[in-house]
């Protein structure tokens, strides 16, 4: 596999606490850190109890090569902004030129905001395969993830054929309500770091919060796991 450099390495929780004052006071944060082993395996197994299907991977080259692996030819694909995916080096993999229909570039491309966010509504929520990651894994196999627009709930919610999000062990979280004080606590500040780096603009905010307690029993398989051995995003 060749590997692909994260193009925004700026955007990293390390690069971003030592840049945004009001970020550095979670730099120790236990967030930060890999889980242990047998957390990993403890959500590993709630999440296949709950339906999902698992892949566990070492580090972001084998995290790379299974989300690969795991979209077909052809397939058309989007993705919700994700530091992890900035990490692994996939968002500068789909920038590229792949076996895939790249329905994000297309979107990227209209530059009437109206016109780009109809896209962003049809097509950008029923692609094929929609890629992200998200705030939280519950060790009882719970996913917590939200968003400022609503494009990326929507998507994994119902719009997708199909959903792959990939994880890292230091998304792990004993329960729903830990898995919302990391979404708000520590996601949503460092998100909020990033839009200032970036757009210049005083931060983010969590519109929408979702939880998702089992796969759904109408598309058994539609949501896969991709859970990482290393610490990757917030």
């Amino acid at each position: 596999m060749s590997r692909y450099e994260n193009d925004h390495p700026e955007h990293t929780f390390a690069a971003l606490s030592q840049s945004d004052e009001q970020l550095a006071k979670l730099s120790q944060s236990p967030y930060t850190k890999p889980a242990s082993a047998d957390r990993v395996a403890k959500a590993k197994a709630g999440l296949e109890a709950k339906g999902f299907k698992v892949t566990e991977v070492p580090n972001r080259a084998a995290a790379f090569d299974a989300l690969k692996a795991a979209i077909p030819k052809g397939a058309s694909v989007n993705n919700a902004h994700s530091t992890t995916l900035e990490e692994l080096g996939f968002i500068t993999y789909l920038k590229g030129e792949t076996e895939w229909d790249n329905v994000h570039h297309k979107i990227i491309l209209e530059k009437d905001p109206a016109k780009q966010a109809n896209l962003r509504r049809t097509v950008g929520s029923t692609v094929d395969y929609y890629i992200t990651s998200v705030a939280a894994v519950t060790e009882n196999g719970e996913l917590a993830h939200g968003d400022l627009s609503g494009s990326k709930v929507g998507g994994v919610a119902f719009g997708a054929g199909n959903v792959i999000v990939v994880v890292g062990s230091n998304k792990i979280v004993k329960d729903l309500d830990e898995a919302k004080k990391r979404a708000f606590e520590f996601a949503l500040p460092a998100e909020s770091a990033r839009i200032r780096n970036a757009y210049k603009l005083p931060g983010s905010n969590l519109t929408h919060f979702e939880i998702i307690n089992t796969a759904s029993p109408f598309a058994p398989g539609r949501i896969q796991v991709i859970l990482v051995d290393e610490a990757l995003g917030y």
